[in-house]
């Protein structure tokens, strides 16, 4: 289905030159002079890449119809990652280059949320804030501010991520997964 540009707006999904985006942020513009045009801040479902384009007032865009699922982390074989549906119990598998750095946080049983487009997966979202267990790092020295008070640790995916110097091996932490940084000491 087409869409006018009167129709972009955050959250719809389109397809650009064979490529599935989503609209961060779109901004309408009527000039004084000339037509109207949207500036569009978008999200390559399938890289992750932003974007900004430009669509002027005649153009049609086509709507890519994105299915979200929630899937459930299993276990890793060979740089196949394999998930299961929550709602039809099917088994699929992701490779590594869709995953890229997700990687790393995934833990078992983790739920994440995948985009599909025609029954093709595009991509993985993690959720915001996992808990972690610290499988190793090294004993945090009273007044060693040096190196701005943290340290490198080891949590049980093997990420090695920074916290701070009071954190000890077997304490359970929070992390950010958007940006993998230390949130909180979790009891």
């Amino acid at each position: 289905m087409a869409l006018s540009i009167n129709e972009i707006k955050q959250g719809v999904t389109v397809l650009v030159a064979d490529e599935v985006y989503m609209v961060i942020e779109a901004q309408h513009v009527k000039p004084g002079k000339g037509a109207a045009f949207v500036r569009a801040k978008m999200r390559n479902l399938k890289t992750g890449n932003v974007q900004e384009m430009t669509f002027r007032g005649d153009e049609k865009i086509e709507q890519a119809f994105v299915e979200e699922r929630k899937l459930q982390y299993l276990y890793k074989s060979g740089n196949m990652y394999h998930f299961m549906d929550q709602e039809t119990y099917e088994e699929i598998a992701i490779s590594e280059e869709i995953l890229s750095d997700k990687i790393k946080f995934l833990k078992d049983n983790l739920e994440v949320q995948g985009f599909f487009y025609k029954h093709e997966i595009l991509n993985i979202n993690l959720p915001f804030f996992i808990e972690f267990t610290v499988t190793h790092t090294e004993p945090g020295i009273k007044g060693d501010t040096a190196k701005s008070g943290t340290k490198p640790a080891t949590i049980e995916t093997q990420a090695v991520i920074q916290v701070p110097l009071f954190i000890n091996t077997g304490d359970k932490i929070k992390v950010d997964t958007r940006t993998g940084t230390y949130i909180e000491r979790v009891s």
